[in-house]
């Protein structure tokens, strides 16, 4: 398979996780119907971003990966033979709790699961209270679609791990994220084009939209979605998702992009990771 078509979501917090999984059950029916073979969710999907806050009772939301969410829509991946990614909160075992997207092929079947690495702790973003380090890699999925990577939110500003997803061969990378206006702004129209042109792969990047205040109050953030997908060359595909409107982002991409890039610029080749030993010192 080359030519896919991909998609990502941007939506707001309903107010609770069970109408949030059926909202985004809607969301894989919208997109099977228009013939979408992969779809990602944005960053801990169905529940409201709690991070901006610090309290235990959130930790309420995690779950097991695999585990009744992933069923829920491995069911819907072999229903419409699509692959779905998958970022939920995840408990390893009390205590034990990680930033995770989970992946499913499109038979249904669970692939595995990637685990986000770098944990923010700063105004609006106390991830450390909630989230471990990941400890699983940059694993890359070999899917019903080709090669699928996951890099979460704050880990976009580390091109180590990008380059790691490139290495071991992918060819479409998925960013779920929930940010906010303020610092990320520039970085955001920079990072993902920068980071696809310098690793020569796909790269599709959402965010939540809307604030949610109905949880937060006075400690709400307003996430201004802006979601898109870029090509191996650093050029959007297509246009760039609203800042306020909910939104499925369909788009068609050919994978033989990758290659032809790759042959263009030999990047990969190149390289001189002999020279590169500042860069993993601690």
């Amino acid at each position: 398979m080359t030519t896919i078509k991909a998609a990502i979501t941007q939506a707001t917090w309903t107010g609770d996780k069970e109408s949030m999984l059926a909202k985004h059950e809607k969301f894989v029916e919208t997109a099977a119907a228009a013939g979408v073979q992969v779809i990602c969710f944005q960053e801990l999907f169905y529940g409201p971003y709690f991070g901006n806050v610090q309290d235990k009772k959130y930790y309420e939301y995690a779950e097991s990966v695999p585990g009744p969410t992933t069923a829920r829509f491995a069911e819907l991946a072999r229903r419409h033979n699509m692959v779905i990614v998958l970022p939920v909160y995840e408990e390893e075992q009390p205590g034990v709790l990680y930033n995770t997207a989970a992946v499913i092929d499109a038979d249904g079947s669970y692939l595995g699961k990637y685990r986000k690495h770098h944990i923010p702790h700063l105004p609006s973003f106390w991830e450390k209270f909630y989230f471990r380090p990941g400890n699983l890699g940059y694993p890359v999925f070999d899917t019903a679609v080709g090669k699928v990577g996951v890099y979460i939110c704050y880990d976009r500003h580390f091109p180590e791990g990008w380059r790691a997803l490139g290495l071991g061969g992918a060819e479409l990378v998925f960013n779920p994220s929930a940010t906010k206006p303020g610092l990320s702004n520039r970085l955001w129209e920079l990072e993902q084009p920068a980071a696809a042109a310098a690793n020569q792969y796909f790269i599709a990047a959402n965010n939540r939209i809307g604030t949610e205040s109905d949880e937060f109050g006075d400690a709400a953030v307003t996430f201004y979605g802006s979601s898109y997908f870029v090509d191996p060359r650093g050029n959007y595909v297509g246009e760039v998702a609203s800042t306020d409107t909910e939104e499925l982002v369909v788009r068609e991409i050919d994978l033989n992009v990758v290659r032809e890039v790759r042959g263009d610029w030999q990047f990969y080749r190149d390289r001189r990771p002999d020279s590169y030993d500042a860069i993993v010192a601690p």
